[in-house]
């Protein structure tokens, strides 16, 4: 189960998170309607939600979402920043323990959060509230590493990152993946996607990261200091771009 120092690794980090977080491709609702015929008559549990990004790409194609967070202040930015949608409502909660009655749910997802789960409990958790045939989509903005920038600002969390490699998602793989589902399908579909930014954007995009030096962190004036320095390098018209690949897990238990 995510330990209480997991839940509360972002509490400090919330308006960076809502403002420099990428979000989601909407190529993935016509994905979901043609492969899987799941439309927006469907009630989405959105575990892990944070500050709503996954879900608010879902009630934007009308579909009811319930938010699972168990963070207290992105919960809280959460249900202000989605107040207008009436077919939403965040719920304080977590993978292992939902506290959604049992058959409830036709498709789960788990944007950028699939990784902090305890997968067993989870299993057993996303088993309960699903439906018959309740699909689970686990999603990833999977930052790129291509251009000389890309794999400069990589060299840059690694060296200034706290447990970064550890905690990273992309220690999850396929075959963590298909391990979950076991007996069952999942397929893998991916979208591009990317985020342009300022200096101020870039930095609010790492300090958005749990595993980076926080503004009273020792390490952080060091950080800025050399994350100024790559900017300045490689930004055109004061502004760098950031490329992402968008991984869409998709299975049935």
């Amino acid at each position: 189960m995510m330990s209480e120092k997991s839940t509360e690794r972002f509490s400090k980090r919330v308006e960076d998170y809502v403002k420099c977080r990428p979000h989601y491709p909407t190529a993935i609702m016509a994905m979901l309607h043609d492969r899987y015929q799941v439309d927006n008559d469907r009630l989405i549990a959105d575990i892990g939600a944070g500050t709503g990004i996954s879900s608010e790409l879902f009630l934007k194609a009308g579909f009811q979402v319930i938010g699972i967070e168990p963070n207290r202040e992105m919960r809280e930015k959460a249900a202000f920043l989605l107040q207008d949608y009436t077919n939403f409502s965040v719920l304080d909660g977590t993978a292992e323990n939902t506290n959604l009655p049992d058959a409830s749910i036709d498709v789960i997802i788990a944007g950028q959060a699939f990784h902090w789960f305890d997968r067993q409990l989870a299993k057993k958790e996303f088993k309960r509230i699903l439906k018959k045939e309740g699909l689970v989509l686990l999603i990833w903005n999977e930052r790129l590493t291509r251009s000389v920038f890309e794999k400069e600002y990589e060299a840059l969390i690694v060296r200034h990152g706290n447990n970064y490699l550890k905690v990273d998602h992309r220690n999850i793989h396929l075959e963590d993946i298909q391990v979950f589902f076991a007996s069952g399908s999942v397929s893998l579909t991916t979208f591009e996607n990317y985020q342009v930014f300022d200096f101020e954007g870039l930095r609010g995009r790492l300090l958005s990261s749990s595993y980076m030096p926080g503004v009273n962190d020792p390490g952080y004036i060091a950080m800025v200091r050399d994350l100024k320095m790559l900017f300045d390098r490689y930004q055109e018209d004061g502004k760098i771009r950031i490329d992402y690949e968008t991984n869409v897990y998709a299975g049935r238990f």
